[in-house]
């Protein structure tokens, strides 16, 4: 038990050091500057069965405070909720940007409703706007005011062809605020956004509720042809764009950002622990490639980071050794030090960070059920749809 609880110790302080920060809580939208020309913009929103919180969301897009071109684009996904309806009697009603409301039918061979949907809406953008940029976001993305011109700022500034933020999830119930805080922790652990952040490194990922990416980089990338096959579709967009690489600069790739955001937020509930647990389930197998030696690796690993340490102090101190105890408790405080800056993004109480093995346990279990669902052959899940097993 000492030589588990060591290794334990020595893996939290590769991550505390490490990782890239990953437990860090400052990276936000790097310094910007009005560009001299403001480009045109299309917002394009796919959208499935989202009346429930399209009236807190789609205002916020058509409100927007940009002094370019800018058009929003929302593709119906066959909706059965009266979806598009609605979106036209909001924009009847708020005004705001330009508004077009369309549907792609049905998904082509090969391809994930929402890259489709996303699809559709980007041929009909350069049809009717040919937008310098393109903002990618989902239907239950609220932004304020000045969240475009501040990504556009952004991104001009930095010569990037991809920003995204990770959107401040809603933290309302006592199961969201046990399981969001750590949903990003655990994001930020796997793909820490300074490395991602960093031009010719490997890592790349995005937030899918805030992409705004430059119209030459997604045709350089193939987007969204190449990434059609994606259920987990903003990593892989930004893996396709970091690997494109403009005339002259091929061997760094795409420049990409990626951070937590301030000016957008996510207004979908979870108010059940079944909701919150479909969300994490429905494509964790998937980031794992469906590979069971990494679903095994993953399962020894979150014991290992996050399990042990909490067995170790209660078995050192039950009889097995002050030393057993002694690494445990060190190895849980780290970890409860890690997680305090994400808690504070989400202004939930610091005493809660003890917890975080139990949550880790949650994860672990629906990855874990991920898996069981993919070899029942029942595929990713998501709004109605179940996509097949690759």
């Amino acid at each position: 038990m000492e030589w588990i609880g060591a290794g334990s110790l020595l893996a939290w302080a590769w991550l505390l050091l490490g990782q890239g920060f990953f437990w860090r809580t400052d990276v936000r939208l790097p310094d910007r500057r009005d560009p001299e020309r403001w480009p045109s913009v299309a917002v394009v929103v796919p959208a499935r069965d989202e009346a429930a919180v399209l009236p807190d969301s789609l205002p916020s897009l058509l409100g927007q405070k940009y002094p370019g071109r800018a058009e929003v684009f929302l593709v119906d996904d066959g909706s059965t909720d009266g979806t598009g309806a609605l979106a036209r009697e909001l924009a009847a009603a708020r005004g705001g940007l330009p508004l077009t409301v369309s549907s792609p039918g049905e998904p082509g061979p090969g391809w994930t409703g929402k890259l489709w949907a996303l699809r559709h809406g980007i041929a009909l953008a350069r049809e009717r706007v040919g937008p310098e940029y393109l903002l990618l976001t989902d239907a239950d993305i609220a932004h304020e005011p000045d969240s475009l011109r501040e990504l556009v700022a952004a991104a001009r500034s930095a010569d990037l062809d991809l920003v995204s933020q990770m959107a401040r999830l809603r933290v309302v119930t006592r199961w969201e605020r046990l399981i969001v805080p750590a949903f990003v922790y655990f994001f930020g652990q796997l793909y820490p956004f300074r490395w991602v952040n960093r031009p010719g490194a490997r890592t790349a990922a995005a937030a899918g509720g805030c992409v705004l990416l430059r119209r030459e980089a997604a045709e350089r990338a193939g987007i969204p042809e190449a990434i059609r096959h994606a259920v987990i579709d903003d990593v892989t967009l930004a893996r396709a764009v970091k690997r494109s690489g403009r005339a002259g600069r091929r061997a760094e790739g795409g420049r990409i950002w990626l951070g937590l955001a301030d000016r957008v937020a996510s207004v979908r509930p979870y108010p059940r622990p079944a909701d919150l647990w479909r969300m994490v389930s429905r494509s964790a197998y998937a980031q794992l490639r469906h590979q069971p030696l990494l679903l095994l690796g993953t399962v020894l690993g979150l014991a290992l980071v996050y399990l042990v340490p909490p067995v170790a102090l209660v078995v050192g101190a039950a009889g097995g050794g002050a030393a057993v105890a002694a690494l445990g408790g060190a190895a849980w405080a780290v970890m409860c030090g890690t997680y305090l800056p994400m808690l504070r993004h989400y202004g939930q109480p610091w005493w809660t960070a003890p917890l975080l093995p139990f949550t880790a346990l949650l994860y672990l279990l629906m990855t874990v059920d991920s898996a069981v669902q993919h070899h029942r052959g029942r595929g990713a899940a998501w709004k109605g749809r179940t996509y097949p097993k690759p």
